[in-house]
């Protein structure tokens, strides 16, 4: 099977004037071949899977060539395209949300295609649906084919996708993002059972994503896309040993590793074209560190042309033999990030014991029938100018706690002190005083900005609501602001709709800073990020932070992320700290069998590291915390589990020889 792309031109043209979102791109993929296509958000990744499927919308217009083992499948008409995708191409979509239709049950729905298209009777439906179940690792695969898409996890609805893109024996799997919204414990079992499954059948593998140590981990080759056109292509080693590209250096030193010092790191300067608005020549020249104030790069779009190495590896450059160089120059040391905190002064932050309990209530007793513990005992401290992150699983419990902490969902039982004072239950006067010192920055830069005020009113509103305005220098002060997060106080007057992800960000971390407080609680404050702004908005963080002494909770699931800007680390799992330590020994030396499968699960930008890395897969999902498991709330996912772990909850105590407490009957070293 070969997939053949020649001169691939989208166009769409529903908006009045033509918008090129690809721009003639030429690749081909095998049998039993990974081709990882990457870029940032506008690049034309998703435009081209969806070109090669024939799921472009009317308007698109689609020039150039796709050829599946001879057909054309530019040329297909509706109903031919649909046999194909039914029986030669399947997809699996970033979102298996809304991939999923919630009123179907799940086998239904895995086998639907080849029932459809006639090549499974229906009277063998379940019992085929049931298999591609299995095949995936679903558990209980017979019970779970009756149920629906709401009682699935994140991670076993995206494994029924892959079994429902697999069912038919496709020669041509797309993967669209199929990861970016897991966790990286159950990331590592959907890569595994694709990477299983695509050696099982043969096919080629086309997988799109913004995340290079997925690529490393998993690609045979690279495709690097910038502005709709493919800049950068060739042998995963080789790209990643001696990019030729600068926009591929720039997405390599952007990234913080799991793996690697603690260096400052290097973001691409700027933001991703719109592909309405593309720059004349090569069109990443504005943010070239190269080719910025070069003529020829400016007036004159350089072709992809070979540049020799190992395979076929091609760069769109004018100037490669200058890459190699950029690629190489020493990294930013880390000393100058990052303000650290004494470990003996007093906490700034103290919580103690926390509980957050939600009632389960039942809709026929119209009466509470259970607890959900979602935070069940938490302790950890931050002190000024220390940065602690909070790591765990999607449902471990961590928004929770940081919302609890601000007072924004009501606490079971515990203590929150801040700077000596107990703010457990103050009533909402007094916790408005105290919110003046703690801020809190929100995940989704989107929905956390109110789209019908300036940026300018939604920076200057914490100012009006505690009535400092005058006091704290008004319009001065708010311009300030604005140049302390790097942008033009002349953009106040703009809405959010005329901003860029990264900007947003900026803006609500501006919003944050308004009453200038001593604590920022940071929820995913760059989950939503391309990893090039993720690293402005890191760097500013950690500028920001020494320049202020600014104390970070800083709450997220990319632990690269955390060991990169964090002093100490706490580790949570259903409700429950399982490790903390300072980060250096807890990424050096994890002595918790959840935390260590945490670790071994993070890719690496490496592709010399995916076979020489000892992984731990972790089975099944997090548990309902509406029903934890007795004893250890781990043992039935920990590959250390005993008799004891099953019956008795293990206490939380110093490990020895490290400065880590951890909560586990066998911790230890990772052999």
């Amino acid at each position: 099977m070969t997939l053949q792309v020649r001169g691939l031109k989208v166009t769409f043209t529903g908006s009045g004037r033509p918008v090129p979102a690809v721009r003639g791109i030429d690749f081909d993929v095998g049998a039993n071949e990974v081709l990882g296509i990457v870029g940032e958000s506008g690049s034309g990744k998703s435009v081209t899977s969806l070109a090669i499927s024939g799921l472009l919308p009317p308007e698109a217009r689609v020039e150039g060539s796709i050829m599946l083992d001879g057909v054309e499948i530019t040329t297909l008409d509706a109903e031919a395209l649909r046999q194909m995708r039914g029986r030669d191409v399947g997809m699996v979509f970033q979102d298996p949300t809304t991939t999923l239709n919630p009123v179907f049950p799940i086998g239904r729905q895995v086998i639907e295609g080849q029932v459809a298209h006639g090549q499974v009777p229906a009277s063998q439906a379940h019992s085929r649906a049931v298999d591609l179940l299995r095949e995936v690792d679903i558990p209980d695969p017979e019970g779970r084919a009756l149920q629906y898409p709401h009682q699935f996890s994140g991670g076993m609805r995206q494994r029924a996708v892959i079994a429902m893109a697999m069912s038919g024996r496709p020669r041509l799997i797309i993967a669209d993002e199929p990861t970016t919204a897991l966790d990286v414990t159950v990331q590592a079992q959907v890569l595994a059972v694709l990477a299983r499954r695509q050696k099982e059948t043969g096919a080629a593998v086309i997988l799109i994503t913004h995340d290079l140590g997925v690529v490393a981990e998993v690609a045979d080759r690279v495709a690097v896309m910038y502005g709709g056109r493919i800049v950068e292509s060739g042998p995963v080693a080789e790209i990643f040993r001696r990019p030729r590209h600068p926009y591929t250096v720039g997405l390599l030193r952007s990234i913080p590793r799991i793996d690697g010092a603690d260096a400052r790191l290097v973001p691409i300067i700027g933001q991703p074209p719109t592909p309405a608005r593309l720059p004349g020549g090569c069109t990443f020249h504005p943010r070239c560190a190269i080719g910025r104030d070069r003529p020829q790069c400016q007036q004159q779009e350089p072709a992809l042309a070979g540049v020799g190495g190992e395979g076929a590896h091609a760069s769109a450059c004018h100037f490669t033999g200058e890459v190699e160089a950029l690629f190489q120059r020493t990294a930013v040391p880390a000393e100058a990030a990052q303000a650290r905190a004494h470990s003996d002064a007093p906490p700034l932050l103290d919580v103690r014991n926390l509980q957050v309990y939600f009632p389960v209530k039942s809709s026929l007793l119209r009466r509470r029938i259970g607890w959900v513990r979602a935070v069940d005992g938490v302790n950890l401290q931050v002190r000024a100018g220390e940065t602690v992150g909070l790591v765990g699983e999607s449902g471990c419990g961590k928004t929770t706690t940081g919302r609890a902490i601000m007072g924004l969902v009501p606490k079971h039982g515990g203590t929150v002190l801040f700077d000596g004072q107990d703010i457990t239950h103050l009533p909402r006067d007094a916790m408005r005083r105290v919110r003046r010192n703690m801020q809190y920055i929100f995940q989704d830069p989107y929905s956390s900005l109110n789209p019908i005020k300036t940026v300018g009113e939604i920076v200057a509103e914490p100012l009006h609501i505690h009535g400092l305005y005058a006091e704290m220098g008004g319009e001065r002060w708010i311009r300030e602001l604005f140049e302390l997060v790097g942008l033009s106080p002349s953009m106040q007057q703009r809405y959010p709709r005329e901003f860029s992800g990264g900007q947003r960000q900026r803006i609500g971390i501006a919003r944050a800073l308004a009453l200038k407080p001593r604590l920022l609680i940071l929820d995913e404050p760059v989950a939503a990020l391309d990893v090039s702004i993720q690293a402005q908005v890191v760097n500013l963080l950690q500028d920001l932070q020494r320049e202020l002494q600014l104390a970070y909770l800083f709450i997220a699931h990319d632990l690269s992320v955390v060991r990169h800007i964090s002093d100490r680390v706490t580790v949570m799992y259903l409700g429950r700290v399982v490790e903390e330590s300072a980060a250096a020994s807890l990424y050096g030396t994890p002595v918790h069998p959840y935390t260590q499968s945490l670790m071994s699960a993070v890719p690496v930008p490496d592709p010399d590291a995916r076979h020489q890395r000892r992984r731990i897969i972790l089975e099944g999902d997090i548990p309902n915390p509406a029903k934890p498991p007795a004893g250890c709330h781990f043992h039935p996912r920990c590959f250390r589990a005993s008799e004891q772990c099953r019956q008795q909850a293990p206490e939380y105590r110093a490990y020895p020889g490290l400065p880590t407490q951890v909560a586990c009957h066998h911790a230890g070293a990772f052999e």
